[in-house]
């Protein structure tokens, strides 16, 4: 029996395509890395009975980047990045081990079936997945066929089995545009990015970004939202009057006509005509037209559109509306969410689909007439050759999607309904009036038949007041003739969804990369996000746009990251050589970066206009090692300190808050410690700014406080205030904070573990011995009298906290409050307990004793 592997991008996708391909009929495991599931079946498999595994990986297996060396910024000029700096693929997420759980799963399979999802992105997946695959699986005959790809648009019965049935292969071409993607974006981001960053934040304190980036797609899409703000600068209004008329056709009733001239800009013009028309007493009617017309119903869905209906009626953000979108799909509700396609297949189950909905109390009445008086084939859109449109693809209710979970698929269910209803159709009837030389206009609309406005009531006909019935020469006594003067105003700043628009427009991204591109820029602060969801942009956005079009436009113009959008799609479509579009990309911009670097100067100016310079900002906090005066404490990201004196900044732990530790200086450099803290439940260490940025042991590394410095003697060093092995990660070491009193704790100094000890302790100090059972340190700790929970009312004990038996109750594990889930505490990979490490023989401790220790110690805290 032969062994089929399927690998699916997602877990809870590889359930349910398992789910349908057994009929319910599978068993299920946890993968070794705990994240993926293996569902495992019989069934056949090409006229062959088959044992299948399915499982998935979660998006992408491998990331690229740089070697080593080269991710280094202080070390490395940005230029060396376009070409000299070798990248390679690393794993996505080390921590899931995908590689090893897909080798260990896949070791003895003949086959495999990618169920990745069916775009450039899902392509690029299956050759990672096949790359980690491959080498274990069974051999194949010479020509035997053991690779093959499905291709699926929703997660039905009717869709996964016909895929089954109907097998093909990955598509090569469209997975190297990925990579030729990812590593354009890569050199040239990292490049502009590191270089200005560096540039910029080491001359002004109050950028407030922690990062000053530029994207070949994100830069472009800043670039939009400055050219409005520009506009809306510049714009100077005008005044214009505007000839109103008012007609009475019954006593009680008025109609008010529109001037035929619409407005005009020179008053004394204006009241010209005002003065011709007031003499008249009646309007004549001229010419009575009716006209029966037509509101077409939308055409089918796809991404770009329902990301601006998102944004625009829903106040979701694009990046949100995708997450719900994939959700939705994942679990069965809607088709594929990644199309740019607007046009049904001749082969789609409309009917089937739109049967689903038969039940929904919202739209039960319409989908019951349309399936009994058939329904209207969809308007004839555009095929881009990759997804049908977004389709619901089964019914739900509110309580079971819950929030804007429900409020998308009600949109995306309404249109779907509406692209099979019928147009709109409604009678225009226009009246055209004299009054002396002037001509006004009325129109008016009934509507004769609603069509799909029942099902999308907000592009329904507006209600009009009926115009009264009258044929050419009726005459209508005047009401009211004046002038009105109004201003031309300017246009507001662009919203979400008219980005979306231009985006689109001018090529910048993909349906899938566009909401990461907005939400990039909005991450930086280059633009807020204002009521309406319209992006406003910040200074930095501003003279960041305006300086690169002050150096080189073309850094900012869509126009030549749609041309590289245009070589990518060849490249997909194996028109174009992968290994020259990309040589030749780079070529140009790595020409750009150097004319940019030259020109720095041009974009400096604009800069010093608008942010203040390092040596002006911040507030005097610690003193410098090198010059004793006090260095300056910027707050604005990235937060850091500054010495105008001698020139220097020092950067600093982020996300917390900073603050002088008692005036205590550092042993190897005379510099002033600080304190970082994330809160009074979160950890804090303290930490010598010299050192944060210049590690003076070769077992450092840039970025470690005083909780990880190996000084011998130092009394703030992890030598001195060490305990034992963090009891839940590798390579941490518990280290005593000794600012904590009266609410004693210790910290790991790799992870966010707390541990909580003798509250109301009076000293608690770190013992030069150590436990003979664990190796940790002891702690000895004074008690007041009062407020003694040692036995026989001691105030004094000396002990270790895992083993003994007096401190057992009074100890207690907790999980650091971050502040940021990206904060990080050093990445030392030293082993090693603290106190304990280095006094036993060798140097080296038996991490198995204290490992099972501490496991079973963890147990007992939780």
């Amino acid at each position: 029996m032969r062994t089929v592997l399927m690998v699916a991008e997602k877990p809870s996708l590889a359930q349910s395509i398992a789910k349908i391909l057994s009929r319910g009929n599978m068993s299920s495991r946890k993968g070794l890395n705990g994240a993926c599931s293996v569902h495992e079946y019989t069934g056949s498999f090409i006229g062959q009975s088959a044992h299948f595994k399915m499982t998935s990986v979660c998006g992408h297996v491998m990331t690229l980047d740089f070697i080593g060396k080269y991710n280094s910024w202080d070390k490395v000029d940005p230029a060396e990045l376009f070409s000299k700096a070798p990248t390679e693929k690393k794993e996505a997420n080390p921590k899931l081990t995908m590689v090893k759980f897909l080798q260990v799963e896949g070791r003895g399979c003949d086959c495999i079936v990618l169920w990745l999802d069916c775009d450039k992105e899902g392509e690029n997946i299956c050759f990672e997945v096949l790359d980690a695959v491959l080498p274990v699986m069974n051999k194949p005959r010479s020509t035997e066929r053991t690779i093959y790809r499905a291709k699926f648009s929703s997660i039905t019965d009717t869709d996964i089995c016909h895929a089954m049935n109907h097998l093909g292969e990955p598509n090569r071409n469209e997975a190297l545009s990925v990579d030729a993607r990812q590593e354009l974006d890569l050199r040239i981001g990292c490049a502009f990015t590191r270089f200005q960053t560096k540039y910029f934040q080491g001359k002004y304190g109050n950028l407030d970004s922690s990062l000053i980036s530029f994207g070949p797609c994100q830069t472009p899409t800043l670039g939009f939202c400055v050219e409005r703000h520009d506009k809306i600068q510049s714009f100077k209004p005008e005044t214009y009057w505007v000839l109103q008329a008012k007609v009475n056709p019954e006593k009680e009733s008025s109609l008010t006509l529109d001037w035929d001239r619409v407005r005009v800009f020179d008053r004394e013009i204006a009241q010209m005509f005002l003065n011709v028309t007031k003499m008249e007493k009646e309007a004549k009617v001229e010419s009575v037209s009716k006209k029966e017309k037509v509101k077409q119903r939308p055409l089918a869905l796809n991404t770009v559109e329902m990301l601006r209906v998102a944004s625009a009626a829903l106040g979701m953000g694009p990046q949100h509306a995708m997450q719900i979108a994939e959700r939705l799909y994942t679990q069965g509700y809607i088709s594929y969410p990644r199309t740019e396609t607007t046009h049904y297949p001749e082969n789609f189950d409309l009917k089937g689909c739109l049967r689903q909905q038969a039940n929904n109390p919202y739209w039960a009445e319409t989908v019951k007439a349309l399936v009994s008086e058939g329904i209207n084939r969809p308007r004839k859109g555009h095929d881009a050759g990759d997804h049908p449109p977004i389709t619901p693809m089964r019914a739900a209710t509110e309580a079971e999607l819950g929030g804007d979970g429900w409020r998308l698929y009600e949109y995306i269910t309404r249109h779907f309904i509406a692209t099979v209803s019928v147009d709109c159709k409604y009678l225009q009837t226009t009246i055209s009036f004299s009054i002396g030389p002037e001509c006004f206009t009325c129109i008016g609309k009934v509507v004769t038949s609603p069509g799909f406005t029942e099902i999308m009531p907000w592009h329904s006909i507006p209600l009009e007041e009926s115009l009264p019935h009258c044929e050419k020469g009726d005459l209508f006594p005047i009401g009211e003739i004046k002038l009105l003067e109004k201003q031309t105003s300017p246009p507001d700043y662009l919203t979400e969804a008219e980005l979306i628009t231009l985006m689109e427009k001018h090529g910048i991204g993909t349906d899938a990369s566009i909401p990461v591109h907005i939400n990039n820029i909005c991450q930086r602060n280059y633009v807020t996000v204002e009521s309406g969801r319209r992006l406003k942009p910040t200074n930095l956005g501003i003279v960041l746009v305006h300086g690169y079009y002050k150096i080189d436009a073309e850094l900012v113009l869509p126009t030549i990251r749609s041309a590289v959008e245009k070589q990518l799609n060849l490249i997909a479509l194996g028109k174009a050589n992968y290994h020259q579009v990309l040589e030749h990309t780079l070529d140009i911009f790595k020409r750009k970066f150097h004319y940019f670097v030259d020109s720095i100067a041009g974009m400096d100016e604009l800069m010093e206009v608008s942010f203040s310079p390092l040596a002006a900002t911040g507030k005097p906090l610690s003193r410098c090692g090198k010059c004793h005066r006090f260095m300056k404490y910027i707050q604005a990201k990235p937060s850091r300190l500054h010495c105008s004196h001698c020139d220097d900044t020092y950067s600093l732990p982020q996300n917390g808050t900073i603050k002088l530790y008692k005036e205590l200086r550092c042993p190897l450099d005379d510099f002033e410690l600080v304190l970082w803290s994330s809160g009074s439940r979160g950890k804090s260490y303290p930490l010598c700014p010299y050192c944060y940025n210049h590690p003076p042991f070769r077992d450092m590394k840039k970025g470690m406080g005083c909780n990880e410095c190996t000084h011998p003697t130092c009394q703030h060093s992890l030598s001195m205030l060490g305990i034992g092995q963090c009891v839940e990660c590798e390579n941490g070491v518990l280290v005593l904070d000794s600012t904590s009193g009266p609410k004693w704790k210790m910290a790991c100094n790799k992870c966010n573990v707390i541990v909580h000890f003798f509250e109301n302790a009076h000293k608690v100090r770190v013992s030069s011995e150590t436990c003979d059972l664990c190796d940790a340190a002891l702690v000895d700790v004074d008690f007041n009298k009062a407020k003694s929970p040692l036995p026989g009312d001691e105030t004094q004990h000396s002990g270790c906290i895992f083993c003994d038996p007096v401190f057992q109750d009074l100890v207690e594990l907790k999980h650091a409050a971050m502040r940021h889930p990206m904060h990080r505490g050093g990445q030392g990979k030293r082993q090693g307990r603290g106190r304990g490490k280095g006094r036993r023989p060798g140097g080296r401790l038996n991490p198995k004793k204290p490992k099972d220790k501490m496991a079973a110690l963890a147990a007992y805290f939780v």
